[in-house]
């Protein structure tokens, strides 16, 4: 798997995923007993114009694209999980078949960046 093919995939099982499941929460909250806070989101949520319920979309897209876009550059080490002098290196690695492919490898473009093309901020 390629760090792009890994971005790809980490675009639709988090990013579209995260963005689809918080609009399906908000517009019909499942379970027996939502919580009361989720049932209060929803009805003020369905509740609203067509053109609000829009931009509540396009914020759910803002802050999960900010949330996938901050992992990918903590796991590309441009934003740091520690904070000391001597810091350690992430590796993220693909296994398969007994064959181990690094993503995220810094002589390579980061994987934030390769999100950026994919998901360009708006």
């Amino acid at each position: 798997m390629t760090a792009i093919e890994f971005v790809e995939r980490i675009r639709l099982v988090v990013y579209n995923a995260t963005v689809n499941s918080c609009l399906s929460l908000m517009q019909k909250p499942p379970g027996k007993r939502p919580s009361a806070q989720l049932q209060a989101l929803s009805q003020w949520f369905n509740q609203l114009p067509d053109a609000d319920k829009a931009k509540v979309q396009d914020v759910i897209k803002l802050a999960t694209r900010q949330s996938v876009f901050g992992m990918f550059a903590v796991l590309d080490g441009v934003r740091q999980v520690e904070d000391s002098e001597k810091k350690g290196v992430l590796e993220l690695r693909y296994c398969k078949d007994g064959k181990s492919q690094l993503i995220n490898d810094s002589n390579t473009e980061p994987l934030h960046d390769i999100f950026n093309q994919i998901v360009p901020p708006e």
